[in-house]
């Protein structure tokens, strides 16, 4: 007598097309580092992938189940492209639950750097917070914990250390936006103990180029690109203009992965945390690595162009 498998779960059937595609869309993440995808960690010198995932605004869904499916579908494709990076805050609403959930369906808390934030004015509460946090993502620890918009940061940082030393975190860092609070920035990174630095810096928004980009450098402090498009007001300012033809020099196909090259060809950026809702915006994010990135002279010439316009 035939028996009937058992019905398919839709967390099987997530977590198997995510594997499907992995295995078939793309050839190993290894074997296409050498066209600039991934760049190794300074603290560690593990590679780490130079297009990660923002969850600002974008994961913040609630328990909308329709909504939450989207982001489940965006992660997928997101780690089906060979994505590793994904970066949320306490800060942002439910995006934690929305990344845990996600993270759940496609049973791939082993294929995620989980990155997050402590972000409180009363340090007292930074190590319940960070539990609430790990609870949410359900992951067994953090990769990479920052304090978020240098909020209360020395004692803040002062327990990220003390979770580092005790194996709890592998890596910490502080944060900034909006190219806010760069000369204590340029402090922390002179004096500080820390493996990553998390600012702004687009094609546009590039006073990080001055001082911080390269002293991380001389540092051994990995930098983390956030806002890449200005919360999308980057992308409809140039919405209608022609990309230059020369983009095709370097595989640029849209205006989004023009952008994402010039942030990542920076040799002090480790990687950028574009947000998005769209599957096509995901892949075509991560496709920005992918083949030829800009040297220096053509760093200057595309920035030059954006300019222009």
């Amino acid at each position: 007598m035939l028996v009937e498998p058992p019905p398919l779960s839709r967390r099987r059937l997530l977590g198997g097309l995510l594997a499907l595609a992995a295995g078939s869309a793309l050839p190993p993440l290894i074997a296409r580092g050498e066209s600039g995808e991934i760049r190794e960690v300074p603290a560690t010198g593990e590679s780490l992938p130079l297009v990660g995932l923002g969850s600002w605004i974008t994961f913040n869904v609630g328990d909308d189940p329709a909504l939450l499916e989207a982001c489940t579908a965006v992660m997928a494709a997101f780690f089906a492209e060979g994505g590793r990076m994904i970066d949320s805050s306490p800060m942002y609403g439910s995006s934690q639950a929305t990344i845990g959930h996600a993270l759940a369906e496609l049973d791939a808390t082993d294929r995620v750097y989980a990155a997050d934030k402590i972000w409180t004015s009363s340090p007292s509460e930074g190590p319940s917070q960070l539990e609430a946090s790990r609870r949410d993502w359900g992951v067994p620890r953090f990769d990479l914990l920052q304090v978020h918009n240098l909020l209360a940061w020395e004692r803040n940082l002062a327990t990220l250390q003390a979770m580092k030393a005790e194996g709890d975190v592998r890596h910490i860092g502080i944060t900034t936006s909006h190219g806010r609070r760069h000369d204590a920035i340029e402090r922390i990174l002179r004096e500080a103990d820390i493996d990553f630095v998390q600012l702004t810096y687009n094609i546009v928004d590039r006073e990080a180029e001055d001082r911080l980009l390269p002293l991380a450098r001389e540092r051994g402090i990995g930098v983390i690109a956030n806002r890449p498009f200005q919360q999308k007001r980057l992308i409809r300012r140039l919405e209608g203009e022609p990309l230059p033809d020369w983009a095709s020099e370097i595989n640029a196909r849209t205006w989004a992965q023009f952008i994402l090259k010039f942030i990542i060809s920076h040799p002090a950026v480790s990687c950028t945390i574009p947000a998005t809702t769209q599957v096509e915006h995901v892949r075509e994010n991560l496709a920005a690595a992918r083949g030829p990135l800009p040297d220096a002279e053509l760093r200057r010439r595309m920035a030059s162009y954006v300019q222009s316009l």
